[in-house]
């Protein structure tokens, strides 16, 4: 009998490209995709005819009750690390809906946001780390026993004490994600997208204080094979390697590599100007509250650290990422953004050095 996959997200960049993967490795799969209505729900049956649409929003606690009761496997991404009332209706629909003998999977995105407790409570920007790097294999107790104050922090511990022999629990936990996106709605991620964007706007690239915050990145087609591949090690369910995967020990840093902030915003301010779209080419320095007012929340991102070493998922299934890096992608990201804008190469004759 094929596996009942109960999906949340499916118009949104992730949920969308993790329904494009899981229908080209697995087609038999039997996948349910909450929409909120029918005119949301028109593409996803368009691109995806055999997904079965449950038209809900997350606020419908015992929708999502009653559907992660039906299946056996939750994958939720549906604004799922920060909206608490969802991830209690999962936690109580698996748990209503399965037994130790016929146990459901819940795999739940967070985000490395999390990581960035201390910089936040210091209110420090655009500053280098000074704390080690986090490590999702010997020190996973590290990730699972974060601060209450922490972003996402709320939610996580939902996942974490709904964990059980019968409600399996895995938190898959993305840094900044970049990548064009194959489902059916949003193709467009935040962190890089709002900085190229924010730089074709103004005309600069911004940079929040000096620049010297690390983060981690990976390609939104490895973080969904990841999902590929923890989907069909639930469908497996072998014992012999169940509390290195589930529960106590699930907790899955997806990076793919590391960037510094400051650098990411030369690149950026490096390809505007040669593409024609911008005129200064330097990234501007700026406080919190100047970047605040050209780029909104997001920008309090790139002066703030999150670090970590994705060495379970490549360790326990396997995960071989392989897409292009962030700096690789800076350029069809410009050039997106830029088509997105409706902005035209207005400097292309100086930047090429023929004017």
């Amino acid at each position: 009998m094929a596996p009942k996959i109960f999906l949340t997200g499916a118009t949104g960049y992730l949920g969308g490209d993790i329904l494009f993967a899981l229908n080209k490795a697995h087609p038999d799969y039997e996948i349910s995709a909450l929409v909120r209505n029918s005119e949301k729900g028109a593409p996803v049956a368009a691109a995806f005819p055999k997904t079965r649409l449950v038209y809900g929003g997350l606020d419908d606690s015992q929708l999502i009750e009653d559907e992660a009761a039906r299946a056996d496997i939750v994958i939720h991404t549906a604004d799922a690390s920060d909206h608490k009332g969802a991830a209690e209706a999962i936690a109580r629909g698996i748990a209503k809906g399965h037994s130790k003998e016929n146990p459901g999977f819940w795999l739940h995105i967070s985000g490395t946001g999390i990581l960035t407790w201390d910089d936040s409570r210091t209110e420090t920007y655009g500053e280098p780390p000074y704390t080690k790097p986090y490590d999702d294999l010997e020190r996973v107790s590290d990730l699972t026993n974060l601060p209450d104050d922490a972003f996402h922090r709320d939610v996580d511990k939902v996942v974490l004490e709904a964990a059980s022999d019968v409600v399996k629990t895995a938190i898959i936990c993305p840094p900044t994600i970049y990548g064009e996106g194959r489902g059916p709605g949003n193709k467009r991620s935040r962190q890089v997208y709002v900085l190229v964007e924010s730089t074709l706007k103004n005309g600069q690239a911004p940079q929040l204080g000096r620049g010297l915050t690390e983060w981690d990145n990976v390609n939104v087609h490895d973080l969904s094979d990841l999902f590929v591949l923890a989907t069909e090690a639930a469908v497996k369910n072998k014992s012999d390697v169940d509390d290195k995967l589930w529960g106590k020990e699930g907790y899955y840093l997806a990076e793919n590599g590391h960037h510094v902030w400051g650098e990411i915003s030369k690149l950026v301010g490096k390809t505007a100007f040669e593409k024609g779209y911008i005129k200064e080419k330097e990234a501007k320095a700026m406080d919190v509250e100047e970047a605040k007012k050209v780029a909104g929340f997001e920008a309090l991102s790139w002066g703030l650290n999150s670090k970590g070493f994705a060495k379970r998922a490549r360790k326990y299934l396997g995960w071989s990422p392989k897409g292009t890096s962030l700096e690789e992608e800076i350029p069809n990201i410009v050039e997106g953004e830029a088509k997105r804008l409706g902005i035209k190469k207005g400097h292309a004759e100086i930047a090429s050095g023929k004017a």
